[in-house]
């Protein structure tokens, strides 16, 4: 059995803000370092990093977050590239790993900067000049293969979650999360004198109102912007967690299951359901859950098709409050459920959407 004995992050800030200058690699190493001061562990009992990465173009990022953090050359580092799903597919990794005997402490998260992004080219072998582009591609059918934000209308509009729903589950959000700061705070790492989540504001439905328009019903208030930040765990064996100073929360379970990429936002319901399923619960019987709301009718879809309680979801707010730093929003959600667990002990959900149908689910107990 495998349980996680710390979980930080860095505070989540907008594309161009305060992290700006800062790479991935130096946004996840403080939060490693914390980690590990947490777990009463040094860097020598490492075995392994993964980090989940989806805008780095290429290499091995985890190699770069182990170097950078200092810990051991012989941390090889893993990277992993599910988009929005990478940072909770890598916690599921490293339980998986402590769970084979692979290893005895794994690292496991993600860490991005829309900020410092690699452009984009794609080439031609008749010699035109390369083209810029912004998304990859997630499907090899171009016609099923949507712009996330239509993806997300559609969604709304198949599903009958209209504007006026979207904009009240935002201001719920930056309500719970304005409200939840100082808590918030605690599982902060400071970098470069940050130490809340720099997108939280008073948002009202007058405000919602004004927002621009992305997509349909798709607004900037209901939608998450783009963000940096980094986060991370460590997961441990159970046997070696009895001998450590620090809490610990016990991974039950989790499943990546591949969806429609047609609709995307819907694939962590199938995830979720093969999830309880394997552990025996229902989805009454969660007590704390973290939905990602890359869109607010994501979240609100994910909660009707999984039957979950709404005044149990994202009870300290979400992405919308926050920003969407691709590789590490899986890796947040669960560090915001681990945080919640050591306050108030039960059984806790975390799962999240990704780009061509993907959806990830992880269940912890406290």
């Amino acid at each position: 059995m495998s349980v996680i004995v710390a979980a930080r992050r860095t505070a989540v800030v907008p594309a161009g803000g305060a992290f700006a200058s800062f790479d991935f690699h130096t946004l996840a190493a403080p939060v490693i370092r914390g980690c590990l001061a947490d777990a009463g562990l040094s860097g020598d009992a490492v075995d392994e990093v993964i980090v989940g990465n989806a805008l780095g173009a290429g290499g091995n990022p985890a190699r770069l977050c182990a170097l950078a953090a200092g810990l051991p050359e012989r941390v090889a580092g893993l990277s992993i590239d599910r988009q929005c799903v990478s940072g909770l597919d890598a916690i599921l990794l490293a339980d998986a790993l402590i769970r084979s005997g692979m290893a005895k402490v794994v690292i496991a998260g993600g860490a991005e900067s829309a900020s410092r992004r690699p452009l984009r080219l794609r080439t031609f072998a008749d010699g035109r000049p390369a083209e810029r582009y912004d998304q990859a591609a997630f499907t090899p059918w171009p016609d099923r293969d949507p712009d996330m934000a239509q993806a997300a209308d559609r969604l709304a509009q198949d599903h009958g979650i209209d504007r006026a729903a979207q904009d009240a589950w935002a201001v719920r959000s930056h309500a719970l999360a304005l409200s939840a700061r100082d808590r918030l705070t605690r599982e902060i790492v400071p970098l470069a004198g940050v130490v809340q989540d720099a997108f939280t504001r008073p948002l009202t439905l007058r405000t919602c109102a004004r927002a621009p328009i992305v997509a349909g019903s798709m607004t900037a208030a209901n939608a998450a912007v783009a963000a940096d930040g980094a986060a991370f765990v460590v997961v441990v064996s159970d046997a070696l967690a009895a001998t450590l100073p620090c809490n610990a929360v016990r991974i039950v379970g989790g499943r990546t299951l591949g969806a429609s990429p047609d609709l995307p936002g819907l694939a962590p319901v199938a995830a979720i359901a093969a999830t309880l399923r394997a552990a025996g619960l229902r989805p009454q019987d969660l007590t704390a859950i973290e939905i990602m709301e890359a869109y607010a009718v994501q979240a609100l879809a994910c909660i009707a098709g999984a039957d979950l309680d709404p005044a149990r979801v994202n009870r300290h707010g979400g992405a919308l409050a926050r920003g969407h730093p691709i590789g590490a929003s899986g890796a947040i959600n669960a560090v915001r459920l681990v945080q919640d667990l050591w306050q108030t002990g039960g059984t806790g959900l975390a799962a999240i959407a990704a780009a061509g149908g993907i959806g990830t689910a992880l269940l912890l107990q406290g």
